[in-house]
């Protein structure tokens, strides 16, 4: 299959590897930012390949998990309340919040649907003129042009029983964050690149200039991903810094022209609160005032109260890149898929899942 099998080809992956060992003479961190990327490092045992000198380090780049734990308790509040019909992609369904999951609301009665599209929470509620729809709009830059299109496009229709609860994290903010951050020591990053597929690369030329770490846009397959480190960490060997494009099958310098012009429409750039993180200035998406009829927070007063993290999840560590998920002391243990601390370990994107499922390093008691 075209761009499939190719991308799959334990030979050259290993020729890969190769060269990145041959070319490796110092240590060298480089951080995946996206949990998509993490998941096929750790399930292709591509870490394995690596040279010691080359250490891989997980991002910030899984939605579902750095999603407030009070934005969570809001959605909960949402599908408990008469009349509302909360609607979400999967992913967001067993992800804790202070009191339960959605997937326990939905247990206890509370009408939690899920779906593969917000232009389907827009049909529910056209199916359901009596009561009220909220699609839980989660995500990157890579989904926001199908939740902004589900705005209009209920606008349009006249649907006036339908809103998004929007938590919207956009990627450059996160690397400008890590980069900041003293704790961490990042010598280069693999970009997303379905985000940048949609938004282009225009964002890291002043990223790698500022703090001068090489960022390689890469794709999910293994090919993808050791082409995207062997070309990172040759430009660390020879002291450079520049965006390079290895998924360039699929991105483009400019992105997407007509997403991005979807998303223009609708969001407006606000200050964002990443779970386990802090607040990033600029790193988010809300509405524009023209489109505040569809706006959960507005149209329903949503309760703001913040509930303390667990304690014992170390979540924040793992997504700014500072600690492995095994390195966690509950990993395996009292944090588990079917009992998560936090939502690297319920994620389908989070690190925490990828290491319990496939790296053998689970040591549950």
């Amino acid at each position: 299959m075209k761009y499939l099998t190719e991308y799959r080809d334990p030979e050259l992956v290993e020729r890969y590897a190769a060269e990145i060992r041959h070319i490796t003479n110092r240590p060298w961190k480089i951080m995946e930012v996206c949990g998509g990327q993490t998941h096929s490092l750790v399930k292709n045992g591509l870490l394995q390949l690596l040279p010691p000198e080359v250490s891989m380090v997980h991002g910030p780049g899984c939605p579902v998990c750095v999603t407030p734990l009070h934005l969570i308790d809001k959605a909960v509040w949402l599908a408990k309340q008469p009349g509302v019909i909360l609607c979400s992609f999967g992913d967001m369904i067993r992800v804790p919040g202070s009191e339960c999951s959605l997937l326990e609301a939905k247990a206890r009665g509370a009408d939690v649907r899920i779906l593969y599209s917000p232009l389907e929470a827009v049909k529910v509620a056209q199916e359901n003129p009596g009561k009220q729809v909220v699609f839980f709009a989660v995500g990157f830059e890579t989904t926001a042009p199908a939740n902004a299109m589900s705005v209009l496009h209920a606008q349009k229709l006249g649907v006036k029983n339908y809103a998004i609860l929007t938590s919207h994290v956009l990627v450059p903010p996160a690397i400008k964050a890590v980069m900041n951050d003293p704790e961490t020591a990042i010598h280069g990053f693999l970009a997303a690149g379905h985000v940048c597929t949609v938004m282009g690369f225009a964002e890291y030329f002043p990223l790698a200039e500022k703090y001068r770490v090489p960022i390689v846009i890469t794709g999910f397959e293994p090919v993808d991903l050791m082409q995207g480190i062997l070309m990172t960490v040759r430009q660390l060997e020879n002291g450079e810094h520049r965006v390079e494009n290895q998924y360039s099958r699929v991105v483009r310098p400019e992105g997407n022209p007509a997403a991005r012009k979807i998303i223009e429409q609708v969001f407006d750039t606000s200050d964002r609160e990443w779970r386990g993180i802090g607040t990033i200035p600029e790193s988010g998406w809300d509405l524009r005032d023209e489109f505040s009829a569809f706006d959960a927070n507005k149209k329903f007063n949503v309760p703001q109260e913040k509930a303390p993290e667990s304690s014992e999840c170390i979540a924040g560590l793992v997504l700014k890149g500072i600690k492995k998920p095994f390195e966690c002391p509950q990993f395996g243990k009292k944090c588990t898929p079917s009992n998560p601390l936090g939502a690297p370990m319920v994620s389908s994107e989070g690190a925490c899942a990828a290491y319990y499922h496939f790296s053998g390093l689970t040591n549950e008691a």
